[in-house]
């Protein structure tokens, strides 16, 4: 699929502040899934230094900071993205790697640790364990057939909510709630996965959607470690393996390391408030 996305943030604040330096995770992923034919990027007011970064996960990230005070800021970025996975299931599992527990080579292992550890305590929450446990019994501990019963379970099971703002619920209060935002079902699926020793990471991005909406906006899901196939993409928002329908921008195994934006200002007692425009065109 081919993909332009023109998306606009605007940040207006009831007095004029001094922004501190923000760190951009807008700039599509390019690999062997996507490939980004163009970007480019408008910062108003403009930045006094911007600086292209390669983070720990691999990510193209930019820095901008300023100087002076504002009372606005807005980021419009520009892409053209091409996608290429059309069937998510075509891969080769290592034989070692068919079933729970998987046993990883030391190397792999040592490698793997951010993405297997519980995300927001030193053990996994009690809802989380039984989850997984619920989910490998009924898949007979099979791996593929485990990861597409959790990402069904959390389709059917937990209503989905738009939030704009906030970092994701730990999981298991997605669970206990039954409803969440993208954001907080992707971290659900990471937990649970990370719970029966799977690598689990979570991706921030954008998805196509119905082409009529008229609202859009960031997305997010996860992916797991899958050796013999890499990281393969499950989005519990919409039931589904990720194919050449969701575009990626950045993935970590902490979902703040993935967050489009941040950043902040100093000043205190200041409100904020953020509007977003997002349009996206595919061009079959």
């Amino acid at each position: 699929m081919h993909y332009q996305i023109l998306h606009t943030i605007t940040y207006t604040y009831d007095r004029s502040v001094v922004l501190r330096p923000h760190v951009l995770r807008l700039r599509s992923r390019c690999d062997g899934t996507q490939k980004l034919h163009s970007f480019s990027l408008q910062i108003d007011p403009e930045p006094i230094g911007i600086s292209h970064i390669t983070d720990l996960d691999g990510n193209a990230i930019l820095q901008a900071w300023f100087g002076g005070s504002t009372d606005y800021l807005k980021i419009e970025v520009s892409s053209e993205v091409e996608t290429y996975r059309t069937n998510p299931f075509v891969y080769l599992l290592e034989p070692w790697a068919l079933s729970l527990p998987i046993d990883y080579p030391a190397s792999m292992l040592s490698q793997l640790q951010p993405y297997l550890q519980p995300q927001y305590q030193i053990n996994a929450d009690p809802a989380v364990i039984q989850l997984a446990q619920e989910i490998a019994f009924a898949a007979d501990y099979q791996i593929g057939t485990f990861l597409m019963q959790l990402n069904q379970q959390i389709y059917e099971n937990c209503q989905y909510l738009r939030r704009e703002t906030g970092e994701p619920f730990p999981g298991g209060v997605t669970w206990k709630q039954k409803s969440g935002s993208c954001r907080d079902l992707a971290v659900l699926f990471m937990e649970v996965c990370r719970a029966v020793g799977l690598a689990a990471r979570f991706v921030s991005g954008y998805q196509e959607g119905d082409p009529d909406q008229k609202e859009r906006d960031l997305h997010a899901w996860a992916e797991v470690y899958l050796p013999g196939a890499g990281w393969r993409g499950y989005d519990p928002s919409q039931g589904l393996a990720v194919a050449d329908r969701n575009i990626a921008l950045a993935a970590s195994a902490l979902p703040a390391y993935a967050a489009p934006i941040t950043g902040g200002w100093h000043g205190t007692g200041v409100r904020s408030q953020m509007k977003t425009h997002l349009s996206l065109i595919v061009d079959d």
